[in-house]
């Protein structure tokens, strides 16, 4: 930056006293007249009054900027470091911490009485895509000072549960939770219901509308008729909003929705077991369930007899266009398959011993399709092995399933996701505010690479994999700000520790490899995200069909 501001000024004033000094040369450049003296002090004061300008700025910028200016000049570092990566931990999440608290200026929630109107909102999908649903809509509510009723739940999408917000998320710890922030009410009073003259207003917005669209198409409405209702509410929030908003969004999201005990308790049953028999254990959510791999237009393997099922069920969606398969495969448009995920972990270097809880439903294909997963982890568990006659009162509802699903995978060491989906990205903003790992395949590179390994052998693989997946190991600052779902990446709510903290830490006991490692992680943050463009290894291929684990 420093160099930046100077090279500013020597724009600002070389370039411009270029005008002055640089004229052309002519044949009578030896009869230029002396300059007076008027002239010369005017030139000099000009000078002087630039140079006062830039240093000015120059001094602006490094106040601005001293922050990171302290960390960069603590360490060497090393931009093309590629050391091994730890797979069971960043080394750099102690230098981060979850920062959602609600900032000193943020006004307290408007009363009921003094609300704009009662908000009704209808969520969409499932489980974990109404919980996007419902975490925007407190922050629609405290856009339009409105009161919020607790939300409906889905009770028509595909998995046809009729689970209502009461039965999966603790509704009283939610209310007050958020008691400062929104004021929520389980219902609209019984007295004011009957004083209407007609019934709720019922209206969709479109999809990530801005607050200026709330404010200026949907206050006027509330205020009119008082009651409104706003249907299949599934990402009608814009992703970028004031930062206020954005922590309170992480608010809802990750701490106000509390699943119920019962739900709970036998999560961290699951969760306890796993611990008893590892110290550490991974978590996969396969998302390999018919809809998904009929909707997504994939296949994985199965024949004539799987294409003709994913055909039919992919009949249900009207507009969805007809997908090569091949094609999408290739462009790392589908979901792994279980062998595929098994091999990617195994190159990354997880060992056969791993204990492995796989979240999922319905699995496409069933035990003949996550056969190759457990034969290279065999320490494979799932909730129905793992809970047996406890899981029977849940086995009704599909949410209380994935609830179970997402505590496990939650109070995993490593978290894996096969597919961007809802779970997937909730579960990956959460544990960013943690911090803990987790792993998102590059399918873009590694599928053609999976295609290929037939002609290569283990190392060559095993090599190739860790390059590609450089930049998706869940680093704590690994992803763009502002890019993506503000659920899967929670950027205003991930705070760096100051530099001041890291270099007491050090005097403390922490040590230069400390200091190198905060560094380390600044300079490879760049190599990081410019992870989807990396070269990749040229690595010799080899015939040896094999040598890969079995």
């Amino acid at each position: 930056m420093a160099n930046k501001a100077l090279f500013h000024y020597q724009n600002g004033s070389v370039v411009s006293n270029k005008h002055v000094f640089g004229r052309p040369r002519s044949s009578a450049a030896s009869q230029r007249k002396p300059i007076s003296m008027p002239l010369l002090c005017g030139m000099m004061l000009f000078c002087l009054g630039m140079l006062s300008l830039f240093t000015g700025q120059m001094a602006s910028n490094l106040d601005r900027y001293s922050q990171r200016f302290m960390k960069q000049s603590l360490f060497n570092l090393d931009e093309n470091n590629r050391g091994p990566i730890d797979i069971w931990k960043s080394e750099y999440a102690k230098y981060f911490y979850g920062c959602s608290v609600r900032s000193a200026t943020f006004p307290d929630a408007i009363s009921e009485q003094s609300s704009n109107g009662y908000l009704l909102i209808a969520a969409s999908g499932g489980l974990n895509q109404q919980r996007t649903g419902i975490s925007d809509a407190v922050v629609v509510a405290r856009i339009l000072n409105a009161t919020l009723v607790v939300p409906e739940l889905d009770h028509n999408s595909y998995w046809k549960d009729d689970s209502d917000f009461v039965n999966i998320f603790d509704v009283d710890w939610f209310i007050s939770y958020l008691a400062k922030d929104v004021t929520v009410v389980k219902r609209v009073p019984d007295k004011f219901m009957r004083s209407m003259e007609k019934p709720p207003y019922t209206m969709r917005v479109p999809r990530k509308s801005a607050p200026e669209y709330y404010l200026d198409q949907v206050l006027p409405i509330l205020k009119r008729r008082h009651v409104l209702q706003l249907t299949k509410f599934d990402y009608r929030l814009a992703n970028n909003i004031d930062e206020d908003l954005q922590k309170l969004r992480c608010r809802a999201n990750f701490h106000a929705l509390r699943f119920t005990e019962p739900i709970q308790a036998l999560g961290q049953k699951l969760v306890m077991k796993m611990r008893q028999m590892a110290n550490h254990f991974m978590a996969v959510h396969l998302r390999l369930e018919p809809d998904m791999l009929a909707f997504s237009g994939c296949y994985i393997g199965g024949g004539d007899k799987e294409r003709y099922e994913l055909r039919e069920i992919r009949k249900r969606w009207e507009t969805l266009p007809d997908i090569d398969a091949v094609g999408e495969r290739r462009r790392g448009k589908c979901p792994l398959t279980p062998h595929e995920v098994g091999l990617m972990l195994r190159a990354l270097g997880f060992e056969n011993d791993t204990y492995i809880y796989v979240a999922s439903g319905e699995i496409y294909g069933g035990e003949e399709t996550l056969e190759p997963l457990k034969d290279l982890f065999p320490n494979f568990y799932t909730k129905e092995i793992l809970a047996n006659d406890d899981l029977k009162p849940f086995l009704p509802f599909s949410s209380c399933l994935a609830a179970i699903d997402y505590i496990v995978c939650d109070e995993s060491d490593v978290f894996v996701t096969n597919n961007n989906g809802n779970m997937a990205k909730i579960l990956a903003g959460r544990r960013y505010m943690g911090h803990k790992r987790t792993i998102r395949p590059n399918a873009r590179r590694l599928s053609p690479l999976l295609m290929e390994r037939d002609h290569m052998d283990w190392d060559t693989f095993a090599q190739k994999v860790k390059a590609v997946q450089r930049g998706f190991m869940g680093e704590p600052d690994e992803m763009r700000a502002g890019r993506g779902e503000f659920h899967e990446y929670p950027y205003s709510c991930i705070c760096e520790k100051p530099a001041s903290d890291i270099i007491a830490a050090g005097n403390n006991g922490g040590g230069d490899g400390d200091h190198h490692q905060s560094q380390q992680f600044k300079e490879n943050e760049g190599l990081r995200k410019r992870s989807n463009e990396e070269e990749e290894p040229v690595l010799g291929a080899k015939e040896d069909k094999d040598v890969f684990p079995d």
